[in-house]
C-alpha cells in the first residue's frame, strides 16, 4: 500500500531494493517502497537488515548504489538498488592466490 498524505491523497514514493550477501553464499534482497525524499540509510533501515543481521549494522556501513559508493544520505531515485557490503576478510588478490595454490596442489594428487 502507497504511503498517504495528511489530506489523503497519494504521497509521492520511490520504489528501491536493498541487498546484501550477509554471508558467503547467503543473499538478502527486499523491494521497498518510501516516501519521498528517501536516502539511502532510510531505505536500508526500513528493510529491517540490521535486525536480521547485526554483524552489518557494526561501525558505519559500506554502501553503493548499483554498485558504486555512495554516502548513507544519498537521496534515492525511483528503481535504485541499495547494496550493503560486508567488510573483506581478505585481501582479494591473496584470496586468488590461494585458491590458485590450492588447485596445483589437488592437480599433483
Amino acid at each position: 500500500m502507497d504511503p498517504v498524505d495528511a489530506d489523503g491523497t497519494a504521497a509521492p514514493i520511490v520504489r528501491v531494493a536493498v541487498a546484501c550477501s550477509p554471508s558467503a553464499g547467503r543473499a538478502f534482497e527486499m523491494t521497498l517502497a518510501l516516501p519521498v525524499p528517501a536516502t539511502a540509510l532510510d531505505a536500508i533501515r526500513a528493510s529491517g537488515l540490521f535486525e536480521r543481521h547485526p554483524e552489518l549494522g557494526l561501525g558505519e556501513p559500506l554502501i553503493g548504489i548499483w554498485g558504486r559508493a555512495c554516502a548513507p544520505d544519498t537521496v534515492l531515485a525511483d528503481g535504485d538498488r541499495v547494496e550493503v557490503y560486508r567488510p573483506l576478510t581478505m585481501d582479494p588478490n591473496e584470496a586468488r592466490r590461494l585458491r590458485a595454490r590450492n588447485a596445483r596442489a589437488a592437480a599433483r594428487r
